[in-house]
């Protein structure tokens, strides 16, 4: 059983029918996000704004997961579901991944700095500017 098959028998992925509204809901929720993360970055909040990138980039990715009829129920199901039903975003999925360490780091840690947070808000908003160009 691979990773998609796994979260799909643990019920952390599961099979949707999702309304436009509902994709253009995470849409816009990932541009909420991209929005507040660069204010916190150049307030110099590094933390938050690490925190707020990677939410930009789990809803962007959110609403691409659910215009292929998938709904994610955990943040790793979701990278894994990127890969599987989009294979040509591996790029937004790594940058998800690793924005999802910067954050786990931030919040639980209290380790970050503003390089990385930089990237992530970065990353951010090239994963938005693709999901937009995706879902049109």
């Amino acid at each position: 059983m691979n990773a998609f098959e796994r979260c799909i028998a643990e019920k952390r992925l599961v099979k949707v029918q999702a309304s436009r509204e509902m994709i253009m809901k995470e849409l816009a929720s990932a541009e909420y996000d991209y929005g507040r993360a660069l204010d916190s970055l150049e307030e110099g909040d590094a933390k938050w704004a690490s925190v707020q990138a990677y939410y930009s980039i789990f809803h962007a990715a959110k609403a691409l997961v659910l215009s292929k009829g998938y709904r994610e129920k955990g943040h790793a199901c979701l990278i894994v579901a990127l890969r599987e039903l989009l294979p040509a975003e591996k790029a937004m999925a790594n940058d998800l991944e690793m924005c999802m360490d910067l954050r786990h780091s931030a919040d639980y840690a209290s380790t970050y700095d503003a390089d990385s947070a930089a990237i992530a808000v970065r990353k951010a908003g090239e994963s938005l500017d693709r999901a937009r160009s995706l879902l049109g």
